[in-house]
């Protein structure tokens, strides 16, 4: 007799729902930050250094001054004398606001107008004189490391050197035995070059300072609203109750998103000192020089190994180049991120890492470009010494990692740099790519065609990625724990309203929140609206990077719904006249335990939470869940990839591409396959194509859509998608485990070792990314490993 929903018809989990954000994307009807328009706006633009490492002798602000319809012209000294020159970072550093005594990049704020439209202030910017004195620039860790290097923090008390920190973990006694024991030591040297998100739309920001309230409310490009909110505070010394920061629409942030931009400060006080509305809206220029780079590491990784195959330890450093301010977003007590996330899905006995960070005459770097604060790092770090210790052991890639995963019955599963993993099934995903791709015969295939003078390769990758950072215990950004939050009121007419403390910048968290609800409360997707970004409205959380939507903020949502249920069933007892204990649920119903017939809908449980609760029961259903996750998810993924190089030109072909991801229980699965689709375009350009680099004088190389490509239809290869094995995740709420950047994370080292693949024979163990032609010609024909470290030469 039951009578639950259909959870597929109602918008539930497993329902491939349309993203209902798209209703208005698709008819240009967002509301962007620069769509909005306040009365007596004022217009900002900033005036970006051309030289990396200079000092400032003068500027002098005269002409922009005179220029008719410019209200005010800020510098470093103006900011000064208000204690705004400096503010903090998320990484406990400090980072200029407008240079005051140097300029220490390319693209660094020197100073910013105020004017009526954005044509005079930016005419007015290129009036203004500044005098430099040049230094010189330093645009790697080995220059930044050598004796007599120029010290570029020379504003930092006792920072007599260009190191940023030194860091460990793991166990160096256990990781020295394991190489005293080893028949064979694989070893191999990497940069992972920088590389920039490339949001469609920039940062940009309105500041509207209302003297008559003493209130401040900021438009502004943020992914992490709430913690945005508590820099400005701190930064603007304004009361947070007292500061309104709303985040619309994003047009993708990918994390570049989540700092805290010098343009924010200068647009708040130039609204606070005129009492306007102040807008900034950034450049592509400026956006690609200035803002939150990511990557910029340099690996030496070793691997200590038995003949049969049998990893026994590894040793890895990484030098990782933050650019002139440290000023990574990640948890707090983790100074390279989640670097030692590496070689959590292999059963190695024994690992050591060692980290320095140190600065360089470079915009600052290490913004967790869709990965889980340098998991992408980790895990191209992982499967680039995976694939060659197999080669030095002369074993067969599939093999090699099959023998060192750790096996289904192993969880929970302590890694080798102390991660608790708790579920997956590994070897599984593995065979499933390897059938898909064919493995045997392209191995056949691959042997004639190197008979005929084909170079064909294939690349395999795994990746499993720490997701939903995290729990109270381990986890925190500037002292604040990163749980996170919903707010779920359900109306008296059934229909009901999420707010969260995520941001969403295309996940579709309108979408998939909608369908959480349904799942746990049997309200129909459709009924539910979904309110995200404004800090007067959402309850508090720590916002939308690292994939920490659907770990975190998702099972906020689920735990709000269920508050909300356990609520409605003391209703569904009154109203049945039974007690709770004989109350069952099933989607959407509760009913009489001995007579199932008997029942009332969790809509009908809303009315009476307005009109007939029970004595003594505060009206009204609605409630506020607080999520602190018991610990990290751990979805895990393998991409396959096979590729054809012409030996000739280096130019290479992408054949075929499979990509089999584990994230657990999927709420909705073409939202999950496009999140995928998008990873992997985004690997596949980051690993063929993307490239920003530095000249020895410190110039940007690559910070225009000229030279910086974005891979389009036209060269995006097609992915064939598997998703039959589907591990829950035993402690969320829903069993998932997240997907958003997984494809990202793990997908360039499968293209990358394709190439190297290809190239057996000849020696080569490294090419860099980007792998461009040049690199694999050059590879071939010398016989060598090819470095993309800076600087480049200009001259040709």
């Amino acid at each position: 007799m039951s009578q639950a929903l259909d959870e597929i018809k109602i918008g539930g989990l497993g329902a491939s729902r349309k993203r209902v954000e798209d209703n208005r994307f698709i008819r240009g009807k967002g509301n962007y930050t620069d769509d909005i328009t306040l009365p007596g706006m004022l217009h900002m633009e900033i005036l970006r250094s051309p030289l990396a490492h200079a000092r400032i002798v003068s500027i002098d602000a005269t002409k922009a001054w005179d220029i008719p319809g410019v209200h005010l012209v800020l510098t470093g000294e103006m900011m000064a004398t208000r204690n705004l020159a400096w503010m903090p970072t998320l990484s406990y550093d400090t980072q200029a606001v407008l240079a005051t005594d140097k300029v220490r990049f390319q693209g660094q704020e020197v100073a910013c107008v105020i004017a009526d439209d954005p044509y005079v202030a930016k005419d007015a910017c290129e009036a203004i004189e500044v005098d430099y004195e040049p230094l010189p620039p330093i645009v790697n860790p080995w220059q930044a490391m050598a004796d007599g290097a120029p010290v570029i923090r020379d504003d930092k008390v006792n920072q007599a050197d260009n190191v940023v920190y030194n860091w460990e973990v793991g166990d160096k006694a256990g990781t020295d035995r394991s190489f005293e024991q080893a028949d064979v030591i694989s070893k191999l040297e990497l940069h992972y070059p920088r590389s920039h998100p490339s949001p469609i739309e920039c940062c940009g920001s309105i500041a509207d300072f209302n003297r008559a309230t003493s209130k401040l409310t900021v438009y502004m490009t943020s992914q992490a609203p709430h913690i945005i909110r508590a820099a400005v505070a701190m930064v603007a010394e304004l009361p947070e109750h007292m500061i309104r920061i709303v985040s619309p629409d994003i047009g993708g942030g990918f994390g570049n998103k989540v700092p805290v931009y010098p343009g924010y400060v200068c647009s708040i006080l130039a609204s606070i000192l005129l009492e306007r509305p102040v807008k900034w809206i950034e450049d592509k220029s400026g956006n690609l020089i200035s803002t939150g780079f990511a990557r910029d590491v340099y690996l030496k990784g070793e691997m200590a190994l038995r003949r049969d195959g049998k990893i026994l330890g590894v040793r890895m450093h990484t030098d990782a180049d933050h650019g002139a301010f440290f000023s990574d977003a990640q948890p707090s007590k983790f100074k390279i991120g989640l670097m030692h996330s590496a070689f959590a899905a292999y059963d190695i006995p024994a690992a050591h890492l060692t980290a320095r960070g140190v600065y360089t005459n470079k915009a600052p770097g290490g913004v967790a470009y869709r990965c889980s604060f340098r998991v992408t790092e980790a895990m191209f770090f992982q499967e680039r010494m995976v694939q060659a210790a197999a080669d030095d052991l002369g074993m067969d890639q599939a093999a090699f990692r099959r023998m060192n995963f750790v096996r289904d019955d192993d969880f929970p599963h302590r890694t080798p740099f102390g991660f608790l993993t708790d579920s997956g099934q590994y070897a599984k995903c593995l065979d499933v790519g390897l059938k898909a791709i064919d493995y045997e015969n392209f191995r056949a295939e691959q042997a004639a065609a190197r008979q005929r003078g084909r170079l064909l390769g294939l690349g395999i990758s795994t990746m499993t990625e720490p997701l939903g950072a995290g729990n109270s215990r381990e986890y925190d950004i500037l002292g604040i724990k990163m749980f996170d939050s919903a707010d779920l009121k359900v109306h008296m007419t059934g229909k009901a309203i999420l707010r969260t403390g995520a941001k969403s910048q295309g996940q579709g968290h309108e979408t998939t929140w909608a369908q959480i609800v349904a799942h746990e409360l049997g309200i129909p997707a459709d009924d539910v609206v979904v309110e995200e970004g404004d800090t007067d409205t959402a309850p508090f959380g720590m916002g939308t990077y690292a994939s920490r939507s659907t770990p975190v903020a998702g099972a906020a949502v689920a735990m709000v719904s269920r508050k909300i249920r356990a609520k409605a069933r003391k209703l569904a007892a009154h109203l049945l006249e039974v007690s709770e204990e004989d109350v069952e649920w099933e989607l959407g119903r509760f009913y009489v335990r001995s007579s199932p017939g008997r029942g009332v809908t969790i809509q009908e449980c809303a009315m009476a939470a307005y009109s007939n609760m029970p004595d003594g029961m505060e009206p009204g259903l609605e409630n506020t869940a607080y999520y602190d996750p018991p610990n990290l998810t751990w979805p895990f993924a393998v991409y396959i990839v096979t590729v054809e190089v012409d030996p000739e030109t280096g130019v290479w072909d992408v054949l075929r591409m499979v990509a089999v991801d584990d994230c657990g229980v999927r709420i909705n699965p073409m939202i999950v396959e496009g999140q995928i689709m998008g990873g992997l375009t985004e690997a596949y350009a980051m690993s063929s194509m993307q490239f920003i680099t530095f000249d020895a004088d410190g110039n940007c190389v690559g910070s225009n859509y000229m030279d910086y490509l974005l891979p389009t239809a036209w060269e995006t290869p097609g992915y064939e998608l598997h998703s039959e094995v589907v591990t829950p995740c035993p402690h969320h709420p829903i069993g998932a485990k997240g997907i958003g950047e997984c494809a990202a994370v793990g997908g360039p080292a499968a293209f990358v070792n394709a190439v190297i693949d290809a190239l057996g024979g000849t020696g080569v163990r490294n090419i860099d990314m980007p792998v461009l032609p040049d690199r694999v010609w050059e590879a071939i024909t010398y016989r060598r490993d090819v470095s993309g470290a800076p600087p480049v030469r200009q001259d040709g």
